[in-house]
This record gives C-alpha cells, sequence and structure tokens, in this order.
C-alpha cells in the first residue's frame, strides 16, 4: 500500500493573483482602477525578478498608478512586497499572471496611458515561436486597454528582435509609430526616468539598447 504525503505549499504559494468575481469564474473581468489608484494608468509586462523599473517609475512618475504582470510567482511576490515597503502599496502593484491570458480580463477598455514591455522573448529556436509576447492576440489586448494617443514603450538589446517588433507593430492598424523620428518608432534615449535592472546591465556593459515606441491611433 502507498501512502501518499501531503504536498508542502511552497514559499510563494500566496504570490498576489488578480481577483475572480467568484472561485470558478476564471475569465471574469478585473476593474484596474479598483487595484491602483493615480492620475492615470500604466502597465509594465514582466517586472522580473527584482521589479526594478516598477521600483524607478513610482519615484519617477508620483501621479501614475502602475500594474506589473509576471509569470514566476517567486518574481511577483518578491516585487509586490518590495513595491509594499516603499510605501507605494496603494498605486503600484504586481500579480503572478500570464499577460497573454490577463490581458483580456483587465478593464475599462481605454483606460490606460502607457504599456512597458521590456527585454521580452528569450527563446530563439523557431518552434519556440508560438510563444512570443508580442503576438497578435497580446497586441489586440494592449490597442483595446490604450487610451487614443496611449503609448505601447518596448525594449530589446537584440537587433533582430527589434526589427521583428517594428515589422509586427508596424503593420497592426491602431498604433502609428512614435519615435525619435517622424514614421519611425526607434528612440534613442528611454524618457520615463527609469530602468529595468536589464537596461542598466546593458548601459554598463556598453551594449546597444534597441528602443521603440508608438501610440494608439485616436
Amino acid at each position: 500500500m502507498t501512502i501518499e504525503r501531503p504536498r508542502r505549499a511552497g514559499p510563494y504559494a500566496n504570490a498576489p493573483r488578480l481577483p475572480l468575481a467568484e472561485p470558478s469564474v476564471a475569465r471574469s473581468p478585473v476593474d484596474l482602477r479598483a487595484l491602483v489608484s493615480g492620475a492615470w494608468l500604466e502597465l509594465e509586462i514582466g517586472p522580473g525578478p527584482k521589479a526594478g523599473f516598477l521600483v524607478e517609475r513610482v519615484a519617477a512618475a508620483p501621479e501614475a498608478a502602475i500594474v506589473g504582470l509576471e509569470i514566476r510567482r517567486k518574481w511577483a511576490q518578491v516585487g509586490d512586497e518590495k513595491l509594499a515597503k516603499l510605501g507605494a502599496a496603494t498605486r503600484a502593484r504586481v500579480f503572478c499572471e500570464d499577460a497573454r491570458l490577463a490581458l483580456s480580463r483587465l478593464e475599462p477598455s481605454g483606460s490606460v496611458k502607457r504599456v512597458f514591455l521590456h527585454f521580452p522573448d528569450p527563446w530563439w529556436k523557431k518552434r519556440h515561436h508560438k510563444r512570443l509576447v508580442m503576438g497578435d492576440v497580446f497586441l489586440a489586448e494592449v490597442a483595446r486597454l490604450l487610451e487614443p494617443g496611449g503609448e505601447l514603450y518596448v525594449q530589446t538589446d537584440v537587433e533582430e528582435r527589434a526589427t521583428l517588433y517594428a515589422e509586427h507593430v508596424g503593420a497592426h492598424p491602431a498604433f502609428e509609430p512614435a519615435g525619435d523620428d517622424e514614421g519611425s518608432p526607434r528612440m534613442l534615449e528611454n524618457p520615463y526616468g527609469a530602468r529595468s535592472p536589464r537596461e542598466h546591465r546593458a548601459i554598463a556593459d556598453g551594449l546597444p539598447v534597441h528602443r521603440l515606441r508608438w501610440r494608439r491611433r485616436a
């Protein structure tokens, strides 16, 4: 007879999740304005292990309300606790969610001023392309959530990825390039007063950072 031992809950089993209207309704809508408070809403997809960009952004934009969606439990919990320790819990949170699934739950449409995506998609083989964050569904949901004139800002340290994103977003009718030069999404500098840990590292190592920005068409 085999006796099954009870499974121990992991140290990050209580990582913050988006609320459910009812336990049985996994796809229930979530009002972003009920999660954080501020003069405007921003989203970061994949804050990473230290939520470094969010930490710097709450200091650089004290009126912004910011939500981070992080797929890894540990990183979500650590980032959320770090923001709370800084006294920013009412206007900045990190939730353990897969953005590709969670974005469709967020409401209201046209309520987000900026969406940030820093150094995404670390998969190189062709068979992994279906895992890319920057897919059609992602862009459709970002377009739905952004207010007219709202910004999608993407950074990568891989030229191939930058070219791929420029082509993919550029082909979407909801977005127009908003870079340094007319007709281009490319930017030389980061204008948001906050950097992700990877951006800090790339700059310290002398590596190029490819920055791209688009605006939501009216």
